[in-house]
């Protein structure tokens, strides 16, 4: 028992790279270790990309064999989290172009074409922004995208990896991660502002026009944007009630995402995945 629990206790301290180094000497322990420590993320990502519970398991299940298989191959070119996403990727992309049918996804529109409003009047923004329904929003708003939008927003703002690394996964230039990441945003805020809390009023204050505020913040979050134009930017937003509240949504929908990084491997899944996993490791080498 103590031996077992000092192994668990070794494995969590263990780095990727430490890991990575004992699997390529041969430690098959710590293959399945590394594989199970990132199998939420690449589920996610499945999740993310394809929309149906079975899809993501065999992208995981998928994945995990293939990176088990690679394994000695991996010259630590890229990070692991970038090696797992690419791998996982290639799965996404062949399982869209074997589908028969495109996912379905929920739309937040009724009948005639308005958004739905899901958000209780009676709850605060904090509230409502943590809520079920708002989360399902969420997910229905990011499957809305296109799929080539849908990726950079997933990998950079669900999953936190850098616009280099994304660029990595995806064969872009960084230039062209952000480009894509920032239309993405923008599509999802206007999808999700009705639903969170956020009021926004319906006129322009008097003046000079307003600036594409929600373009320059999400440029900023990228380092984008010179000092001066930050300085530009936050002088505005004191100002203006209405281009404040258009961040203000933006804000709450990238706090969304993050959140939806915390989701986890469904029981199930994670038993088929781990015995096919097991099958492949004690199999002779």
């Amino acid at each position: 028992m103590e031996q077992r629990t000092h192994r668990a206790i070794e494995s969590m301290t263990r780095t990727d790279s430490e890991l990575l180094q004992a699997a390529q000497n041969g430690n098959r322990m710590a293959i399945n270790e590394l594989l199970e420590r990132h199998q939420a993320r690449v589920y996610r990502f499945g999740m993310r990309m394809c929309g149906a519970e079975e899809d993501a398991k065999d992208i995981l299940q998928e994945t995990l064999l293939a990176a088990a298989r690679s394994v000695q191959g991996f010259r630590g070119a890229s990070s692991v989290a970038t090696w797992r996403y690419a791998i996982a990727r290639s799965f996404c992309i062949k399982k869209h172009r074997t589908s028969k049918f495109a996912p379905q996804v929920e739309s937040l529109d009724d009948a005639n074409g308005r958004v739905m409003e899901v958000a209780d009047g009676g709850r605060g923004p904090e509230d409502v922004v943590s809520g079920l329904q708002v989360q399902s929003a969420l997910s229905s708003a990011i499957q809305s995208l296109d799929p080539m939008y849908r990726e950079v927003l997933v990998l950079r703002d669900v999953e936190g990896l850098s616009a280099a690394e994304v660029g990595e996964v995806m064969g872009l230039t960084e230039e062209a991660v952000k480009s894509r990441l920032h239309r993405a945003r923008l599509a999802v805020r206007e999808r999700m502002s009705p639903l969170l809390g956020v009021q926004e009023p319906a006129s322009r204050p008097a003046g000079s026009p307003c600036p594409d505020v929600v373009a320059l913040f999400s440029k900023r979050l990228e380092g984008e944007i010179s000092a001066d134009v930050c300085q530009e930017l936050e002088e505005h937003l004191r100002h203006c009630r209405r281009c404040a509240s258009r961040c203000d949504s933006l804000r709450a929908s990238l706090r969304l995402c993050r959140q939806a990084g915390d989701e986890v491997v469904p029981v199930r899944v994670e038993r088929s995945v781990k015995s096919a996993l097991r099958r492949f490791l004690e199999s002779p080498p």
